[in-house]
C-alpha cells in the first residue's frame, strides 16, 4: 500500500511534504531521505488517527507530476488497514468482533493499532471473521 506525497522545496532547504489524500498533516525533511522517512511517520499518525476516531480512511490517489513521491507502507500496515475498512464496512462493533475471534475487546484494539507487531495469523482470523481472505505474495523487486 502507498500513498502519493507532494514534496515542495522549502526556503530554508530541504522538503516540506503535504498529502493530497488527507485535508490535514504536513512535515518536512532535509534532504529526500529524511523527508520519506517523515512522510512514512506522518503517514502513519494519520491513519493511525482516522482509526482512532472511527473514520473511514481515504483511498489512495494516483497524482501524477516529479513532485510526487510514493510513500510505501509496511505489509502489516497494510493488512490492518484494509482489515480496519473490511471491519468498518461490516458495520459490527469491536466488542462483536472480539466475541466472535474469542479475544477481549482490547487485543482488537491492537489488530487496528499500526504500531503494534500483531502476528499475520491473527490478522488472517480477523479477516476471515469479517468474510475476507487475506493472500500473500511474493514477486521480483522492481
Amino acid at each position: 500500500m502507498e500513498y502519493p506525497a507532494l514534496f515542495e522545496p522549502a526556503d530554508e532547504g530541504g522538503f516540506v511534504i503535504r498529502f493530497p489524500d488527507f485535508g490535514w498533516g504536513t512535515t518536512q525533511g532535509d534532504n529526500e531521505q529524511d523527508g520519506r522517512e517523515m512522510a512514512e511517520d506522518a503517514l502513519l499518525t494519520m491513519i493511525a488517527e482516522h482509526i482512532r476516531q472511527g473514520e473511514p480512511i481515504p483511498e489512495p490517489s494516483h497524482p501524477r507530476g516529479k513532485r510526487f513521491r510514493l510513500i510505501q507502507l509496511s505489509v502489516i500496515a497494510g493488512t490492518k488497514i484494509e482489515l480496519y475498512r473490511a471491519f468498518l464496512e461490516s458495520g459490527i462493533r469491536k466488542a462483536e468482533l472480539a466475541r466472535r475471534l474469542g479475544i477481549p475487546k482490547a487485543n482488537v484494539d491492537r489488530l487496528f493499532d499500526l504500531k503494534h507487531h500483531s502476528r499475520l495469523d491473527q490478522l488472517e482470523a480477523a479477516c476471515a471473521v469479517l468474510g475476507k481472505k487475506l493472500e500473500v505474495s511474493v514477486r521480483d523487486a522492481a
